[in-house]
């Protein structure tokens, strides 16, 4: 299942397109470790399609579809050494949504700066068991400068605002 995006349309497509365009001139492209080698330039085209016409939902199957992931790959123990642990079976939905909502957020970053709003964070994909800090971001109100900084500085998974909060959190932002 997708995440509803509330603010979706051509203007935040086009925004998201040039902040991926930014990264992919600047070689900041976040690729995963389960990225297999040799794929990323399949990944950008998918990205970039999904971006420009699809969704996180297209994103996460087409990762499935082009096997673009490894099966498995090398975990350290606890107590010392490495296993070999299978790739979980959500990481194509993980990665989808994680970048398509990241983009996303930055678009609307970049929207709420240039019309004079700020951005509210919702939950766009329902879970089965929230965290209790997903939760509590539900509603705040959230500066766009501040936010768009943090993604463009944080790439991949964790930021320092929480937002999108964690993998599989469900959580993006909308206009207010």
């Amino acid at each position: 299942m997708s995440i509803q995006f509330n603010n979706l349309d051509s203007t935040t497509r086009n925004q998201m397109l040039n902040e991926l365009n930014s990264d992919l001139e600047n070689a900041s492209i976040y690729y995963s470790s389960f990225l297999k080698q040799g794929f990323e330039g399949k990944w950008d085209e998918l990205l970039t399609e999904a971006i420009t016409e699809h969704d996180d939902g297209w994103l996460a199957h087409q990762i499935e579809l082009n096997q673009l992931l490894v099966d498995s790959y090398q975990r350290k123990k606890p107590k010392g050494g490495y296993t070999t642990a299978k790739v979980p079976y959500t990481a194509p939905q993980t990665l989808a949504e994680g970048e398509f909502n990241r983009f996303y957020c930055r678009a609307l970053c970049l929207r709420a700066i240039h019309e004079g709003k700020m951005l509210s964070v919702y939950r766009g994909k329902a879970v089965e068991h929230a965290r209790s800090e997903s939760e509590l971001m539900i509603g705040k109100v959230i500066s766009p400068e501040e936010l768009l900084k943090d993604l463009r500085t944080h790439i991949g998974v964790d930021t320092a605002l929480g937002l999108p909060n964690g993998p599989n959190s469900g959580l993006t932002v909308q206009l207010v």
